[in-house]
């Protein structure tokens, strides 16, 4: 397998509440195997679509500018920019660990 650039975080916000994260990703590169320990809200600042390795195989989701999202604690992926352009998103992790419903 040949190896994938990294994917490029920018910590915007570290406080007691939000881990405020930018994830720039340009053509083919990945954020390597992770698993996530908060709840967490991407907000998309590009359109696009992710490539995202799991446990249960592979599964494509599209990035629409400006629709943001939001997983669990215990998310498992790799996360791969399959794009000929770059892509990039803000990733807001929740430190309190309670869950959001707004």
């Amino acid at each position: 397998m040949s190896q994938r650039p990294k994917a490029i975080p920018t910590v915007q916000i570290d406080n007691a509440k939000v881990l405020v994260t930018e994830w720039r990703f340009p053509p083919g590169a990945e954020t390597g195997w992770h698993r996530h320990g908060m709840e967490y809200v991407v907000v998309p600042v590009t359109g696009g679509e992710l490539l995202l390795e799991t446990p249960e195989g592979e599964r494509r989701a599209p990035l629409v500018l400006g629709q943001s999202y939001t997983r669990q604690i215990g998310t498992e992926h790799n996360v791969i920019n399959p794009c000929d352009h770059e892509v990039a998103f803000i990733e807001i992790e929740l430190k309190d660990g309670q869950p959001h419903d707004h």
